[in-house]
């Protein structure tokens, strides 16, 4: 591969002759150039810029001269075929991975530097419509630099490490931030084991390397989704394993599904979700029950305690939370909770001078099994640690269908322990229930 750099400060790239780039040319794997546009300046003083047409700040870099610099180089390689002309600026299209990879495959890549505002715009304008030319204008983030010489080196070792035989083992660039497996790579250690009072995680000495992939696995999954959740929506081949730790942070996918994840938001419930969350809880709430309720015991349950009136008490009510699991604007799900003593004790709760009472977490049959429902359950925690009505030494209890196994698996998974039985009324209809507590903070 070949990279003619164009610049006017063509020392700063002695860079280039250090590291894995200076040994790969060295070794031939990749030839660079470095080139001085004012070289092909015409006046005595080598002039290359000029006052911005229209007035304005700054300078503006000439396209002749730069027109005259690029044709030479392409000329002077002798490469037939294609080329891709790169120009760094802060206007270019986010550099990335990707792009990197395509990059890579070229056989001539001319970086073109500019300085003060830009190179005059018309360059890249003229050679985006020569057949044989590749425009790319690219930038390394939203910030401004003195020049495009940072960025080029920066896409010199992005670009050139991904060159056959540039990097000793292959599958570093699998591994690594951004590779082919497209999250940030996980933490890495190395001896000493312990640094001031830090250990190396026990599972990287355990010896067990199908612990040890699973672990780094993991960091990477949430590494990517705390940082850089864009990149998480666009991640595939994600197994069983994956998608319970991404529900984990609110990224979740319809069970036993194999498209891509999405981001749940939870909020709090207002009066313009009172008709959505109605809805809900009627259309859900036959699911919580023993399968032996009748139809008719259960309508008149939904009638009584589910209309919008009660949804209403519940969103106005200062001792009462609901928060709203919305997906791409959809809700798909709501918490219900309350500290209100005569609710909590009155209904079954444990002895305990401080309850807080989970009364449902109602979800959308599609997102049942797909980890929507510990994390709701973990942002109702959240959301009560933060209320300042709620002691922090309180307990939470909760009941559910002795039938219901499924959301009994899942509290178990949130903490929660069972501490006994209750018969709840539904219609005329009795309902057998687990009831179940866990501390606020499991800590304490």
């Amino acid at each position: 591969m070949r990279i003619d750099v164009m610049t006017v400060f063509p020392e700063f790239f002695g860079v280039l002759d250090v590291s894995l780039v200076g040994k790969a040319r060295a070794r031939g794997l990749i030839d660079i150039e470095v080139h001085d546009v004012r070289d092909w300046a015409t006046d005595v003083h080598r002039t290359v810029d000029d006052t911005p047409f229209g007035g304005g700040a700054g300078m503006v870099m000439k396209s002749d001269i730069w027109g005259a610099a690029l044709d030479d180089v392409r000329a002077r390689s002798g490469i037939v075929g294609q080329c891709v002309l790169a120009i760094p600026t802060p206007s270019g299209h986010p550099l990335t991975q990707q792009r990197c990879y395509e990059l890579a495959q070229a056989d001539h890549m001319i970086i073109a530097c500019g300085r003060y505002e830009g190179i005059d715009s018309r360059v890249a304008e003229y050679y985006a419509s020569q057949p044989d030319v590749v425009v790319y204008e690219y930038s390394l983030g939203d910030y401004v630099l003195n020049g495009g010489e940072v960025a080029a080196t920066a896409l010199i070792e992005a670009v050139g490490r991904l060159v056959p035989g540039m990097v000793g083992n292959p599958e570093s660039l699998v591994e690594e931030s951004h590779g082919e497996a497209g999250l940030l790579e996980y933490p890495v250690y190395t001896r000493p084991a312990e640094f001031r009072g830090i250990e190396v995680p026990e599972v990287l000495t355990s010896g067990n390397h199908q612990a040890v992939a699973r672990w780094r696995r993991d960091r990477a999954l949430e590494k990517t989704a705390v940082r850089r959740p864009d990149m998480i929506a666009r991640v595939s081949n994600l197994d069983k394993k994956d998608c319970a730790l991404l529900a984990q942070y609110g990224w979740i996918r319809p069970r036993k599904t194999d498209g891509p994840v999405k981001q749940v938001t939870v909020r709090l419930a207002g009066e313009a979700d009172v008709e959505a969350l109605t809805e809900l809880a009627r259309r859900t709430f036959p699911d919580s029950l023993d399968r032996d309720v009748s139809e008719t015991n259960i309508q008149t349950h939904i009638t009584q305690h589910l209309d919008k009136e009660n949804v209403r008490s519940w969103i106005a009510d200062d001792t009462q939370l609901v928060l709203v699991a919305e997906l791409e604007r959809e809700i798909i799900g709501f918490s219900h909770a309350t500290w209100d003593t005569q609710i909590t004790h009155r209904l079954g709760g444990p002895q305990a001078s401080d309850l807080v009472y989970v009364v449902g977490i109602y979800l959308d049959r599609l997102w049942r099994g797909s980890g929507l429902y510990g994390f709701l359950m973990a942002e109702t925690f959240n959301k009560l640690r933060d209320c300042s009505a709620v002691p922090n030494h309180a307990d939470v209890w909760t009941a559910v269908a002795n039938a219901n196994r499924r959301a009994q698996k899942a509290l178990k998974k949130s903490g929660f322990v069972p501490f006994g039985e209750r018969t709840s009324n539904v219609g005329d209809a009795n309902n057998s229930e687990v009831t179940l507590v866990r501390p606020l903070n499991l800590a304490e």
